[in-house]
């Protein structure tokens, strides 16, 4: 009996040990647009001009550069999402030509001037920039697992890992600087994890919660594509659509026309017969 109190009371001294050795890591890497676009501004006014958009587009994909070294996201899933993101966009008539460009070609705050290189370099008219931001937060010490045995009741610290992830396509129209929409993605991964295998489920909570974000980023990517045809129509001011042949071609539009231009010829004979008469 003298050694179950022992026993109890000294776990008791143990767990209460614990509590007050909690401590706190964080692991946080982002690319931030905003960043990328504005170095340096903290609050940036933007005043872009009205986008002139010629159809079919010609649209460049890239992720923004940033982020930390050992990050889950690597340069060839970086390409896995964006060939996802490029396959939505080629599903649509207006989209002419897509564009993968690695992150290589984008400078720490490169701004503007940056993209005025790869519309150049690339010959695109519409830049879809992916930017992400991950924060994964562990309290040591703040969970215990208790496991009761015959023998008595053996306390393993724990940990407690929250890794929140938000994935953001921004579409741009280089020459105006005008934002066209955007399409945000975000995921919340809740895990337990004992101290030995910590570093390992860190990083697959990680690639975890990239990959569902990516998922949500790009559904809600095909929502803004197609409503983007309807927001233009409704603001005809905010936006100067040039269809070319080729567009009108994709869509039928030619086609149209020239059936549109017989049935106008034919009309205007038929009235002059009927005047000469």
């Amino acid at each position: 009996m003298k050694y179950h109190h022992f026993l109890i009371t000294f776990m008791a001294i143990v767990a209460v040990s614990m509590a007050g050795c909690v401590s706190h890591t964080e692991r946080h890497t982002a690319a931030s647009v905003v960043d990328f676009l504005y170095p340096d501004v903290k609050d940036p006014v933007v005043n872009p001009g009205i986008p002139v958009l010629k159809l079919p587009l010609r649209v460049g994909i890239a992720f923004v550069p940033g982020g930390t070294y050992g990050s889950a996201l690597t340069e060839q899933k970086k390409m896995d999402l964006m060939k996802q993101v490029a396959d939505r966009f080629k599903s649509y008539p207006f989209i002419k030509d897509i564009e993968l460009i690695p992150t290589a070609y984008l400078r720490n705050k490169g701004g503007f001037s940056n993209l005025e290189q790869i519309r150049t370099m690339y010959g695109v008219d519409v830049i879809a920039l992916v930017s992400y931001d991950q924060l994964q937060f562990t309290d040591q010490g703040l969970l215990g697992l208790t496991y009761w045995t015959i023998v008595g009741a053996y306390v393993v610290p724990g940990e407690k890992n929250d890794t929140q992830t938000m994935l953001d396509t921004v579409v741009i129209d280089i020459s105006s600087k005008k934002m066209l929409f955007r399409a945000p993605g975000m995921d919340h991964v809740k895990g337990h994890s004992t101290p030995v295998n910590l570093s390992e489920q860190l990083r697959i909570d990680s690639e975890v919660s990239f990959a569902k974000s990516a998922t949500q980023m790009i559904d809600n990517l095909d929502q803004q594509l197609a409503a983007f045809k309807d927001k233009v129509k409704e603001h005809p001011d905010d936006y100067k659509v040039l269809r070319t042949a080729e567009y009108k071609a994709r869509t039928g539009g030619g086609s149209l026309d020239g059936i549109w231009l017989v049935f106008i010829s034919v009309v205007v004979i038929i009235r002059r017969r009927c005047v000469s008469k």
